[in-house]
């Protein structure tokens, strides 16, 4: 086999598959917004994800929350001498 024809072949190989690779990922592309689609038409777009935060007040918090979240703060700026 003479250089020409194997830099041919290997040339026809490189196109090949690029050209499946390129195939691949535009069906990818495709199959993917339709699923977009899909979900947004039956799940629908509901805001109800995003929760509106609550202020917590002095005396709605269990002061025993309050007393191990402190412990772990003072604990940790203790080790990291912070």
């Amino acid at each position: 086999m003479a250089l020409s024809e194997m830099l041919m072949s290997g040339l026809e190989l490189m196109v090949l598959g690029m050209g499946m690779v390129f195939v691949f990922l535009a069906v990818l592309i495709v199959v993917m917004r339709g699923m977009s689609a899909l979900a947004a038409r039956l799940g629908g777009e509901s805001d109800s994800l995003e929760a509106e935060p609550q202020a917590v007040t002095a005396g709605s918090a269990d002061p025993r929350l309050i007393a191990a979240i402190s412990a772990a703060v003072t604990r940790y700026r203790s080790t990291r001498g912070a």
